[in-house]
């Protein structure tokens, strides 16, 4: 995998219409968040329904609060380690919500979102770590103002609100493999 024209190449792109441009060019701070829909169940559609607008909220009933919700990220690892992509590296995904980091608000601005296919409650896969660690290899060579310094959960940056990607997330393990 490589990094062209801000697409992961390798990764399966799926467009979101969910993202807009950025107030400057600035990608500073990386952001791992973990998803499942409905939560616990993997391997379903349901996720890159949500991200490009295609999710029937009919489909269960833990999908009516997301009725007429517009997210997205600009990647996701499900749990085989496979790499989709939604929005290309230099827009702004819209991932992140209400949140500040070092007194800064808006990190959707500044920042890239990873979604992990998971719980905060539950372990991440072998493949799926490899996968976020050679996608955040790529990351922080291409984009120099990103540093294992500035990788964050999305708790961190919007707490009391967000507590993903959880308690199981190998900070460690994953930081040491950078």
């Amino acid at each position: 995998m490589q990094i062209k024209q801000h697409r992961l190449t390798g990764a399966k792109w799926l467009e979101s219409a969910f993202y807009n441009q950025r107030p400057n060019n600035e990608i500073s701070l990386l952001v791992i968040h973990c998803i499942s829909l409905p939560e616990g169940c993997f391997g379903l559609p349901h996720i890159d329904q949500l991200f490009t607008g295609s999710l029937d909220c009919s489909a269960d009933p833990s999908f009516k609060d997301l009725q007429g919700l517009e997210v997205s990220a600009h990647l996701l690892i499900n749990r085989a380690g496979e790499v989709t992509q939604y929005v290309a590296f230099d827009k702004r995904a819209w991932h992140a919500g209400v949140s500040c980091y070092q007194g800064r608000e808006g990190c959707n601005d500044f920042s890239i979102g990873i979604e992990l296919e998971g719980t905060d409650s539950s372990e991440y896969t072998k493949a799926q770590y490899q996968g976020l660690i050679e996608v955040s290899q790529l990351l922080l060579k291409h984009y120099p103002k990103l540093t294992k310094q500035r990788i964050v959960a999305h708790s961190d940056i919007a707490p009391g609100r967000k507590t993903d990607p959880g308690e199981h997330f190998d900070w460690s393990a994953y930081l040491e493999a950078l």
